[in-house]
């Protein structure tokens, strides 16, 4: 009798900072697959709003009811980083028609080089579709409440960094 292969799921981004959106899909993508892995973009070439360490840690402590996930970082393709942790597929969100088209595109690219690897797309609720982390990255850089968009954690550290004036 052989073991049945656990089934593994990348779910990449920026996550710059993570959203209630994130949350939203990492918890069904979770009752999908036996592991999740958030794996947190590290991009040289874009500027980011909080450094790679904090936005894992920052996920990490908004995940850590969800026992079949965890949190990474990688630098690279994301298909590479997928073969790499026996990951067969990936997560992505979407939130309206407009994501599609990019993600569609995305989901081809990978799957010409990675055919092995598939892309699952999980549209995120109504009420979190107006929510991105760039929205999120304006309001908190002009001091306003983004509580209703953000997991607490993330709120915390917004409120301490705008203390220190680092925001």
């Amino acid at each position: 009798m052989s073991e049945k292969e656990e089934k593994i799921a990348i779910y990449p981004g920026s996550f710059d900072p993570v959203t209630k959106g994130h949350i939203d899909i990492l918890e069904r993508a979770s009752k999908m697959f036996d592991k999740v892995i958030i794996a947190v973009l590290k991009n040289s070439s874009k500027k980011s709003f909080l450094p790679v360490k904090d936005r894992v840690e920052l996920i990490k402590q908004s995940i850590k009811d969800i026992k079949n996930a965890e949190v990474a970082f990688f630098e690279g393709l994301t298909v590479e980083y997928a073969r790499k942790t026996g990951a067969k597929f990936l997560i992505r969100g979407l939130r309206a028609v407009s994501d599609f088209e990019y993600e569609m595109q995305l989901s081809q690219a990978n799957m010409s080089i990675a055919p092995d690897i598939g892309t699952v797309f999980l549209i995120t609720k109504p009420k979190y579709n107006f929510i991105s982390s760039g929205i999120v990255k304006e309001l908190a850089s002009y001091g306003e409440d983004v509580s209703k968009f953000v997991p607490e954690s993330v709120v915390e550290y917004f409120k301490k960094q705008n203390k220190k004036g680092t925001i």
